[in-house]
């Protein structure tokens, strides 16, 4: 595998300039210069602070891990054949066949930028968030401020990691039992169609050992997971609770779940919505954020 050189930078500042902001859910406004996104919004949607992209353009930086490439690529809204170039031109094998995908598809990214009135969580077929919109971030809290390990809904539902805390927060009217039922049988599901993924074999293995309550559900027969509509009320810590619609759309051919929060017009909740979409992400837990990530407002995983 070739090392990383001024191509990795020269490819990620033109698919940067080939990206309209609106498809990545910017305003245009009158008198912008730049043709496509400006560094700071690459770096907002990346998850990474401006000053390592601008490094990693200028070929300061080197080495960047697959997490920050996949970021990148996510973010500049690659196809496949676009994102696996990204990745060898960083020394970096492209992600297998036969493994998780968390590519998002440019079409899926362009439909939900738009759709920023509502919290839109992009999640994988393991349950680890892979995108995300800055409503989301006002809702739940700031996943950028969460470490990627961690960014998973199942080891938030049974660990006690940084993620726990917001889920903690959500109620389904369906009751606990029957949605932690149903991620389990989520990733049992998961493991049946990716027996070669080190990385989910390592967070169930991990998940049986740390939790009795998973080791439990892990050991029971379980009919395929079925997800229908659920009600679901989050406790904010700054407007209350909000009752929301929450809907799980599956991606045919990319296997990714695009998990959507919706209110009534006109509702009390949709004022809060609205609130929220003003204020920014909720208050973070007292932790500091992982390095490079910068805080503030939602970034694609």
């Amino acid at each position: 595998m070739p090392a990383p050189g001024s191509d990795f930078g020269g490819l990620v500042r033109a698919w940067r300039d080939r990206l309209s902001p609106a498809d990545a859910g910017f305003p245009v406004t009158p008198g912008r210069r730049a043709p496509g996104l400006r560094r700071e919004e690459l770096a907002q949607l990346a998850g990474l602070s401006v000053d390592y992209v601008l490094r990693l353009e200028q070929g300061r930086a080197r080495n960047p891990s697959p997490q920050v490439v996949g970021a990148l690529a996510r973010a500049l809204q690659l196809s496949r054949a676009e994102r696996d170039r990204l990745h060898v031109s960083a020394g970096l094998l492209p992600p297998q066949d036969g493994t998780v995908g968390t590519h998002v598809p440019p079409g899926v990214q362009r439909l939900v930028a738009r759709l920023g009135d509502f919290p839109i969580g992009v999640f994988a077929a393991d349950w680890t968030l892979v995108w995300w919109n800055a409503t989301w971030a006002a809702l739940t809290g700031d996943p950028a401020l969460v470490p990627a390990a961690e960014r998973n809904l199942a080891r938030a539902l049974f660990g006690r990691g940084l993620a726990h805390a917001a889920v903690a927060r959500v109620r389904s009217e369906r009751g606990q039992d029957a949605f932690e039922a149903s991620i389990v049988a989520d990733l049992k599901d998961a493991v049946s169609r990716y027996p070669a993924d080190a990385r989910l074999e390592r967070l169930v293995r991990e998940l049986r050992d740390a939790s009795g309550e998973f080791a439990a559900r892990w050991s029971e027969p379980s009919a395929p997971a079925r997800h229908t509509t659920d009600r679901k009320t989050i406790r904010h810590p700054e407007v209350g609770d909000i009752a929301l619609d929450c809907d799980v759309l599956v991606v045919p051919g990319a296997d990714l779940r695009v998990v959507t929060y919706t209110a009534a017009v006109g509702s009390p909740d949709e004022s809060k919505l609205a609130l929220l979409r003003v204020t920014g992400p909720a208050p973070p837990p007292s932790r500091s954020p992982s390095p490079g990530l910068t805080p503030g407002r939602a970034h694609p995983a």
